[in-house]
């Protein structure tokens, strides 16, 4: 039988305090590697995220210019693309900026506006129509083309209208000429649920169209009148646009339906049914196309590409490590 005493002795003697040494000097050795190694691996990552925005910076850079540097004719591309207002992507200020650059280009041959929306701000939309109007007649000699993909619908047809022609696929979906305002009334609701309204305002109609208190027909009437407003200089920026080329017997062309690209070529909506590369190929002649859409900045950009891809490895190598 091992006398305890004796046992507890042994672990403090000598040879135990050189053991644990060593192992406090091992984990500590254990340690720095793994600094080292996380060192490293950062200062990698660094590397790649720099390499990464310094090629996607020149190729972008490189691809934009690429027209003027090498003399050939392009067709410059404009990407308008989901809802068309301030501080959206398919903003005025973004699609415009992209039609000047596209026309200061002194080897653009052709614009190609592709067009991909559901429609949005009638103000902004008229800001791109107004723009292209003006563009076209400072360069008369370099056409724009508006190029339906998806969908082209209200605000995205009042800037297509503006283009010298506007082509589409036979499925797309275009037309919805015309103006909206929608909302909700919770009249019944706040009774039921006993909720106590409380508005104080300053001039007569301030809180007009109130979602809590019955419709006052003065109200509607009030909107009707800013909405036919809207749709008489929707419906003239579209005629001035399509000039002779809309059926003058049908009379839903304002109606606010959708068409497919088939039918509403046949109603004078549509030209002829294309894509952006036939287009660029056939029409225009120059099969090269450059874009010319706003783009953002490079770090958000770049942040974006390798973020998602990054941050999987990197917590890939966190659970090898936790487990």
């Amino acid at each position: 039988m091992t006398d305890p005493i004796s046992s507890q002795n042994q672990k403090s003697g000598p040879e135990f305090e050189q053991q644990l040494a060593n192992q406090v000097a091992n984990e500590f050795l254990k340690e720095q590697k793994r600094n080292r190694r996380w060192g490293i691996f950062f200062k990698f990552l660094f590397a790649v995220y720099l390499l990464g925005f310094l090629l996607i910076y020149l190729t972008e850079s490189m691809d934009m210019r690429s027209g003027g540097l090498s003399g050939d004719k392009h067709t410059a591309l404009i990407e308008i693309e989901g809802v068309i207002g301030a501080g959206e992507r398919a903003s005025a200020d973004n699609i415009v900026s992209g039609l000047r650059a596209a026309y200061e280009n002194e080897n653009t041959a052709g614009i190609i506006l592709r067009i991909n929306s559901p429609g949005g701000s009638p103000v902004q939309s008229g800001y791109v129509n107004d723009e292209i109007f003006r563009l076209k007649n400072e360069y008369p000699d370099i056409p724009v083309y508006a190029v339906i993909s998806d969908l082209c619908a209200s605000g995205g047809y009042y800037i297509a209208s503006a283009a010298d022609e506007i082509y589409a696929d036979k499925a797309s979906l275009v037309g919805s000429i015309g103006v909206i305002m929608a909302g909700f009334g919770f009249v019944e609701a706040i009774d039921k649920l006993g909720v106590e309204r409380r508005v104080v305002h300053a001039g007569e109609n301030k809180a007009f169209m109130d979602p809590f208190v019955p419709l006052k027909e003065e109200d509607v009437a009030h909107v009707d009148a800013m909405l036919d407003e809207i749709y008489e200089q929707f419906k003239a920026v579209v005629k001035k646009g399509r000039e002779d080329k809309l059926s003058v017997d049908d009379e839903t062309i304002f109606s606010g339906l959708l068409w497919t690209g088939e039918k509403a070529m046949d109603i004078g909506l549509v030209d002829e049914l294309g894509s952006s590369s036939y287009v660029a190929r056939e029409v225009i002649g120059a099969e090269d196309i450059i874009n010319f859409s706003y783009k953002p900045n490079y770090l958000d950009r770049f942040a974006e590409r390798l973020g998602s891809s990054v941050g999987n490895s990197l917590l890939s190598i966190l659970k090898l490590n936790l487990n």
